[in-house]
């Protein structure tokens, strides 16, 4: 018997959007799960497994808790749900610090454990030689700067960054760090826009804006809070959904009809075959 021939669909890599600066704008949300990532793999360039899951599933107040075998199984279940969309997870808070041989053997496991294409790691003042070992031993790693939410208890909670001339310059400076370290794109969150749209000038790969500037190369938001989920969103968050609203409805309608009897009715349960 013949082998089925299966239809196969061109996943988006790290060349790829590299290729991407200074055209198209780069679409990226966060996923966390495989039905969303189902749903966002349509419409996304990439797709984020971002350690933000630890604060937006998890419940946790910051993501400093969120651990490997998190950031794992949810790439897992997402990569289950994606087909062309690239994906990047999240290395967590204390995976890539301490050393580059230890980075890039949790960026090793993770790329291997989960089938997803890149990593990414917040790119503070000493990560851009990490960066540059991860990225020469075979791993794709997008960088992070400006507010960089692992760097909570330094920074004494989420700020917005750049606002001053020696913050900018330091920001600015990761920036081009990162960039020449060899990562294929940079997130800028939380940024004075014109700092955001320096930045995006200054390098040569693709910028990220999350509350930054509409003058970066890609946007990306927390899909939880773009669709309304949350009954407060950071200002740089437009929603474009209410279903807060719409599951509470949703579930308000089933209590009343649970409480009524009227669920299930005739078409939700089964009988007894006649004979």
């Amino acid at each position: 018997m013949s082998a089925q021939r299966q239809e196969t669909v061109k996943r988006v890599t790290a060349p790829d959007i590299a290729a991407r600066k200074g055209g198209t704008p780069i679409v990226c949300l966060t996923a966390y799960t495989t039905p969303v990532a189902e749903i966002l793999d349509d419409h996304c360039d990439l797709l984020l497994v971002g350690d933000s899951l630890g604060m937006v599933v998890h419940g946790l107040p910051n993501t400093v808790g969120v651990t490997m075998e998190m950031m794992i199984l949810h790439g897992q279940a997402v990569m289950r749900g994606a087909r062309k969309a690239m994906v990047v997870v999240d290395m967590p808070f204390g995976s890539y610090e301490g050393s580059a041989e230890t980075a890039y053997a949790n960026a090793v496991r993770i790329l291997k454990e989960t089938g997803c294409q890149a990593v990414k790691v917040e790119a503070g003042p000493t990560v851009a030689d990490t960066i540059a070992y991860m990225v020469q031993r075979g791993v794709p790693v997008m960088g992070h700067v400006g507010l960089r939410p692992q760097a909570i208890n330094v920074d004494g909670g989420f700020k917005a960054k750049g606002r001053g001339a020696a913050e900018r310059k330091r920001i600015l400076d990761e920036a081009k760090a990162t960039a020449e370290a060899g990562a294929f794109a940079v997130v800028v969150e939380g940024v004075a826009e014109g700092l955001a749209r320096e930045i995006t000038q200054a390098v040569e790969i693709p910028t990220i804006g999350i509350g930054a500037s509409a003058g970066c190369d890609g946007q990306i938001l927390v899909t939880d809070d773009m669709l309304g989920l949350f009954d407060w969103t950071p200002k740089f968050v437009r929603r474009y959904g209410d279903l807060r609203a719409e599951i509470g409805k949703a579930v308000g309608a089933y209590a009343e009809d649970v409480r009524a009897r009227r669920f299930p009715g005739p078409a939700e349960i089964y009988f007894a075959k006649a004979g």
